[in-house]
């Protein structure tokens, strides 16, 4: 009975020791979500005829730049409870976005002639998301 307690006990450890047990550590990426509104009247005309917002906002850095995934999106010009994702033509309208290290500049023009850009009229909720990514050479 020993023998066989013995032998039980020899199989139970080499069993047991035999386990290899993993330990992960992963670094969860999440993407941010910045909001702000675009009043009609701080459009600002350009001298080619089209006009522009900037929003200077530090988080938007050279990270982003090189690294991250950016979406931008705009209510929709027709209907508050949609979004539509830029760059977007609308009623010849066109609607487009430049990054920069410290903010970001929202263009409209119009698609036909830019003289005659009409800035939007309506009060704009703009999103912009964020998307972290590890680079890889």
């Amino acid at each position: 009975m020993k023998k066989l307690a013995l032998l039980l006990l020899c199989i139970t450890t080499l069993g047991l020791a035999s386990c290899k047990k993993d330990t992960y550590i992963t670094k969860e990426l999440r993407a941010k979500t910045y909001n702000r509104y675009i009043e009609p009247n701080q459009w600002v005309r350009n001298s080619n005829g089209t006009y522009s917002f900037t929003w200077n906002r530090a988080e938007f850095d050279q990270i982003t730049l090189e690294d991250e995934g950016v979406l931008v999106y705009f209510t929709h010009p027709v209907s508050d409870n949609s979004d539509v994702q830029l760059p977007y033509t609308f009623n010849y309208t066109v609607y487009s976005y430049e990054l920069f290290n410290g903010g970001i500049t929202f263009d409209v023009q119009d698609s036909r002639n830019l003289s005659n850009s009409v800035p939007p009229d309506y009060r704009i909720l703009v999103k912009v998301v964020v998307i972290p990514s590890d680079y890889v050479d």
